[in-house]
């Protein structure tokens, strides 16, 4: 498996400024969980990342249902 991203290099908010949440507390713009925008200040980069790949899946299902 082969990473596309410097292990060092600070993980970039998800965040583009679309900043509203629907029934489940989960932002429409970016796609974290409250819980995980509130995180994201003190997130290692590997849970960073992990909650870019939790809002991807996200993003994912809602584009399927639409």
């Amino acid at each position: 498996m082969t990473t596309d991203f410097d292990a060092n290099e600070p993980v970039a908010s998800p965040c583009i400024r679309l900043c509203t949440l629907d029934d489940h507390d989960v932002c429409l713009g970016c796609f974290r969980s409250m819980t995980e925008i509130c995180a994201w200040s003190s997130a290692s980069n590997d849970e960073r990342r992990q909650i870019v790949a939790t809002s991807e899946l996200r993003r994912s299902a809602s584009r399927q249902r639409a």
